[in-house]
């Protein structure tokens, strides 16, 4: 994990400041910047290995930053917000980030969300392919075919589709979910889930398939679906 590339985009000067020491106490490589409107330019040039992501931004607020981000990237977004209603929570999430957090917040916290979502995409693999019920997963080049169509996902939605093809038919509340896709307990990240299963969804029947692959299971949560 040492030497791996943070951006920090914040219009906040100390607070980048001080989230830059924490990182660099970490062993982390940390480049910063203040506005929206430079992030793309940055990410297709240097390849960081993680954006945290303010919402509020000049020049292009953090939503659409992250939209334009997944339209070539799955770099890993945590994104860090003072607005802390539902719809703009659920609202990133859809978009593609991985992780979302609240200020006020402890730099210490940053620091082990940072280092749980690298541990996530960097770990090594148990099952470097998995088929089952049309859709093909690689956990090498992180692809997703569904009826030999090859789909979009983000990292999360990767993550998800993954533990659930894992053990087709079996159940998973959505706190077990969490705990799969993001790596630890995070208190009301549970209804993400939902945004995140919405998606792959929508995905999976534009490939054309016709039949519903992940399947919710009225008060427990959801499973995927096997059969054709």
């Amino acid at each position: 994990m040492p030497n791996r590339h943070i951006l920090i985009v914040e219009d906040e000067t100390k607070l980048a400041v001080l989230l830059k020491e924490y990182l660099e106490r970490a062993e982390l490589r940390v480049s910063c910047l203040e506005r929206g409107d430079q992030v793309v330019a940055f990410v297709k040039h240097h390849h960081p290995d993680l954006v945290l992501l303010d919402l509020m931004l000049p020049g292009m607020d953090g939503m659409e930053v992250c939209r334009e981000l997944r339209k070539f990237t799955g770099v890993p977004i945590i994104m860090i917000t003072a607005r802390v209603d539902e719809i703009d929570r659920l609202l990133g999430l859809e978009l593609g980030a991985d992780d979302y957090i609240c200020k006020p917040y402890s730099p210490r916290e940053v620091v082990a969300r940072v280092k749980a979502v690298l541990r996530r995409i960097h770990a090594q693999p148990s099952e470097k392919r998995l088929s089952s019920g049309g859709i093909d997963l690689d956990e090498e080049t992180h692809q997703v075919w569904v009826e030999s169509h090859e789909i979009k996902v983000t990292p999360s939605e990767f993550r998800l589709l993954k533990a659930l093809m894992a053990y087709p038919g079996r159940v998973f509340s959505r706190a077990d979910l969490v705990n799969l896709v993001q790596g630890y307990e995070f208190e009301g990240y549970e209804r993400t889930i939902d945004s995140h299963i919405k998606n792959l969804r929508k995905k999976i029947a534009a490939a054309g398939m016709k039949r519903e692959a992940i399947m919710a299971v009225y008060g427990e949560g959801y499973k995927f679906n096997p059969a054709a």
